[in-house]
């Protein structure tokens, strides 16, 4: 009993990361975290995963706030950040788990000869790294975007999409570079700093940031898009996945002429499930549909502030929490004005306009952490960052002219 206590006692100071102490630390929630996504396909099980949750919970927070994924260097502060979503992620699909009363059921199962069979550890691995639910039942409702690269065989569906992870690495990079060559020793750097230059004009100074803005969610779309790309390369020519389990996670979000379809079809819906089951499920039983609406946005909100934290650890909760809650006001108004008949040129300037709007507040919040001036390997990879810079920097230079010129 006292080795379990011990396990679970919260620790006072940071580790740096080594092999012993990922085992000791990381090894032990996902461990937990596998028992209940196993548990939860089997009936009758839910006495043990309630006995299991704290253990989970206690074990995810201690991994996330006593090792040090960084090494102590500034550049690699992205790895603790990734850690503690990841923790986060455990602990709360965990718990999503455990109040099931009923065991999950997979729909549609894909083995490596196309045979469907149930296979609990392969259903398993399933449920954890599928947090969209494709092919499960408790998914329904959930848009898929529909299939752009050729599924004839694996062979054609893996080179074509490591095309695309290609072109996105490509641009998050080029993109990256761009945004940090604004102001290379404010937000251009880890010290970080606002993107909002008082030195210019309002009207100068605002379409400054909010060029910033837009690169930065080109840049974050690129990211994503190119991490996930690469997983299915890996997934479907390794571990012999069919195509079908890899569908699309964004249907080019920049078409989007509404909110509702932003959020709900165009953007990744990777975390929908948790951001339901925490915000939009508990706020629709206390205020209705508007607190259903908002609550997801309001939990995004904080998963994003614990973005920031390994960054800055006293950065303030508003700057996450407003932009993210706004959206939720914005589906509000654009349902109360023009229920759900938004769309066309005039749904397009305002879905743009509104992201654009409090994208701003968002991107200057991530900003003043330092979370945009760290470096990557699509940083240096990418073959066109010198020109950027330069030609960045000639704009800047040109936009600091003409307010001197007034």
């Amino acid at each position: 009993m006292l080795p379990l206590l011990d396990g679970l006692r919260l620790p006072t100071t940071k580790v740096l990361l080594t092999t012993e102490t990922f085992s000791s630390r990381v090894l032990p929630p996902l461990a937990c975290s596998f028992a209940i996504a196993y548990l939860v396909l089997l009936p009758r099980t839910q006495p043990v995963r309630i006995a299991l949750w704290p253990i989970t919970a206690i074990l995810a927070f201690r991994a996330a706030t006593s090792l040090d994924m960084s090494m102590g260097q500034p550049d690699l502060t992205f790895l603790n950040m990734q850690l503690q979503i990841s923790m986060f992620c455990i602990a709360a699909r965990a718990l999503d788990w455990t109040v099931q009363a009923k065991p999950f059921i997979r729909m549609a199962r894909r083995s490596s000869t196309d045979v469907a069979k149930q296979n609990l550890m392969l259903d398993t691995i399933d449920l954890i790294c599928n947090p969209r639910g494709c092919g499960w039942d408790w998914s329904q409702g959930l848009y898929i975007p529909p299939e752009t690269h050729p599924t004839s065989s694996r062979l054609a569906f893996a080179t074509s999409v490591l095309v695309s992870g290609l072109k996105h690495s490509f641009l998050c990079g080029a993109l990256h570079s761009a945004v940090k060559s604004f102001s290379p020793n404010t937000f251009g750097s880890v010290d970080g700093g606002t993107i909002f230059d008082d030195s210019l004009p309002p009207h100068l100074r605002y379409l400054r940031s909010s060029i910033i803005a837009t690169l930065c969610a080109f840049t974050f779309y690129s990211l994503l898009q190119a991490g996930y790309e690469i997983t299915i390369v890996i997934c479907v020519l390794i571990f012999r996945q069919h195509p079908d389990q890899w569908p699309p996670s964004f249907d080019s979000p920049w078409r989007a002429t509404s909110l509702r379809e932003f959020w709900s079809r165009r953007w990744h819906q990777w975390l929908r499930r948790t951001f339901i089951f925490f915000g939009g499920n508990p706020l629709y039983l206390l205020f209705g549909r508007v607190g259903g609406v908002m609550g997801p946005f309001l939990v995004s909100g904080f998963l994003h502030h614990l973005h920031v934290l390994p960054y800055d650890p006293s950065s303030e909760m508003w700057r996450m929490m407003l932009p993210f809650g706004m959206m939720g006001v914005g589906m509000v108004i654009e349902r109360a004005v023009s229920g759900n008949k938004t769309g066309g040129w005039i749904g397009w300037m305002w879905t743009m306009c509104w992201m654009v709007l409090w994208g701003n507040v968002l991107v200057d919040g991530w900003a003043r952490t330092g979370l945009l001036g760290g470096s990557s390997a699509f940083d240096s990879a990418t073959p066109v960052r010198q020109p950027i810079e330069r030609l960045v920097r000639t704009f800047d230079e040109y936009l600091h002219a003409i307010s001197r010129k007034r």
